[in-house]
């Protein structure tokens, strides 16, 4: 199971991050450190979709499905998968 206070306190850093970036098109800041903390804010949060995109497979699919993916629940997956991955 994926550790939800963990998974809560880096959304809590990333809110923290678009909170930076507002103050940082406030005051005007360079584009360059403006798209820099973008992504930094881009890549945290795909650092927690990986996790609960693993924990979703691990603990969702594969333990319902007792260890064997049916083609019907791979199908699922991969509809996950492809939906998260699209920007």
């Amino acid at each position: 199971m994926v550790d939800k206070q963990a998974v809560i306190k880096r959304l809590k850093k990333v809110e923290g991050q678009i909170k930076g970036i507002e103050k940082m098109i406030e005051e005007e800041k360079f584009c360059e450190d403006i798209l820099i903390q973008i992504a930094a804010a881009r890549a945290a949060l795909n650092s927690i979709g990986g996790l609960i995109l693993e924990n979703y497979v691990k603990n969702c699919i594969y333990k319902v499905s007792e260890g064997e993916l049916k083609e019907e629940e791979l199908n699922k997956v991969l509809e996950t998968v492809i939906k998260y991955a699209k920007k």
